[in-house]
C-alpha cells in the first residue's frame, strides 16, 4: 500500500530547510549506490555526517514520531535517519529495488526495510520532470507532491526518478522498518485503525461497539507486532 501524506513539514519549516539545503555543500550521489544501481543513479547527496544533515535528519524524525498518520501507516520499529538528495541538469535514477538489509549509521545495528520515503522539499511547479515512479499491482504509478509531502511506499517495489530537464528537485528519504513486517497485516491495521478514528469523533468514545473495535485492533497489533 501507498500513503500520501500531506504537509508534514509547515510553510515556514520548510522555509528554514531551504534556506539550509541551498547553502550546503552537494556531492555526487553515485558514491553512495550499490553496485546494481551505481549505473542508473545521477543525483547529489548531503555527506550524512556533516551539516546540516545531521541537525535537519533529526528535525524531521521528530516530526515523523509526532505524526499519527504516519505512525499509523508504518507502525514505525526503527527509522533509517532521512537524507537529503538533489537533481539536476538532467538527473535521474533507474530503476531499481532498494536493499532489503541497512546497517544504521553510528549504531552498529541493521534494519530490514519495509518502508521507503520521499519528502518533497520543493514545489512541483519549481521544475520539471523528476516524477517518483513506482511499480505495484495497479501498474505504473508516478508522484510528483508539493513541498512538505511525504509518500510513503514499499521497498521492494520497483522504482525509479525521471530525469529533472527544468529546475532543481529536492528531497529528503529514509527507510522504516516496521514492528508489522507482513504488508497485508499492516495494510488491515491501518484501514482498521482509520476506522476507530473516524468513529471517535463521531460517537461516545465509551460507547461499547467502539471499545470492542479498539480492543481488536491491539490484540491483532499483538498478535502480528515485533518489537
Amino acid at each position: 500500500m501507498l500513503h500520501v501524506i500531506e504537509k508534514l513539514l509547515d510553510v515556514e519549516e520548510l522555509r528554514q530547510i531551504r534556506r539550509q539545503l541551498d547553502a550546503a555543500p552537494w556531492r555526487d550521489g553515485g558514491a553512495t549506490a550499490g553496485a546494481m544501481a551505481r549505473g542508473v543513479k545521477q543525483n547529489l547527496q548531503l555527506d550524512d555526517s556533516t551539516e546540516p544533515a545531521v541537525s535537519l535528519a533529526a528535525q524531521i524524525m521528530r516530526r515523523l514520531g509526532g505524526h499519527p498518520l504516519f505512525i499509523s501507516a508504518a507502525l514505525p520499529r526503527r527509522i533509517y535517519p532521512p537524507k537529503f538528495n538533489r537533481y539536476t541538469g538532467g538527473g535521474t535514477y533507474g530503476a531499481h529495488v532498494d536493499s532489503a538489509v541497512l546497517q544504521v549509521p553510528g549504531t552498529g545495528t541493521t534494519m530490514r526495510s519495509d518502508l521507503s520515503a520521499t519528502l518533497f522539499l520543493c514545489a512541483a511547479d519549481e521544475y520539471d520532470g523528476g516524477e517518483l515512479q513506482i511499480e505495484s499491482p495497479l501498474g505504473m504509478q508516478s508522484f510528483k507532491l508539493g513541498a512538505g509531502d511525504l509518500l510513503l511506499y514499499p521497498s521492494g517495489a520497483l522504482h525509479r526518478v525521471t530525469p529533472v530537464t527544468r529546475g532543481a528537485r529536492i528531497a529528503s528519504f529514509f527507510w522504516v522498518e516496521s514492528l508489522v513486517a507482513d504488508a497485508a497485516a499492516r495494510s488491515l491495521l491501518f484501514e482498521l485503525d482509520q476506522t476507530i478514528q473516524k468513529l471517535t469523533q463521531a460517537v461516545p468514545e465509551h460507547q461499547a461497539e467502539l471499545l470492542s473495535l479498539s480492543g481488536t485492533y491491539h490484540n491483532l497489533l499483538r498478535r502480528w507486532a515485533k518489537p
